[in-house]
């Protein structure tokens, strides 16, 4: 049974941990570092990185040559996706 944790915000029981993927840097010094540890509070609402977290994150950015592995990733700006008919009425819509 998975222990049931405190949340750091707010105080009360129920916070738990999902995993992300960070990324650090851009172009030729970008860090991607995934399954990255997050704790989310259903009662707050917010998310954060507990400092031996921090402390991790900044180890392996340190000595990413020994942790980091090459990989080809596409990559998309969210601002290049086009715009649907369905999506511009609805911006209209709620101004």
């Amino acid at each position: 049974m998975r222990k049931k944790m405190i949340c750091d915000i707010c105080g009360k029981e129920g916070a738990n941990i999902h995993h992300v993927t960070r990324s650090y840097g851009k172009k030729t010094s970008l860090l991607i570092i995934e399954n990255v540890p997050v704790v989310s509070c259903p009662h707050c609402r917010e998310s954060y990185l507990t400092a031996e977290t921090l402390h991790e994150i900044e180890r392996i950015k340190l000595h990413q040559e020994s942790f980091a592995k090459e990989r080809l990733i596409p990559v998309a700006a969210f601002s290049d996706i086009p715009v649907t008919k369905h999506q511009d009425v609805l911006a209209r819509d709620c101004t």
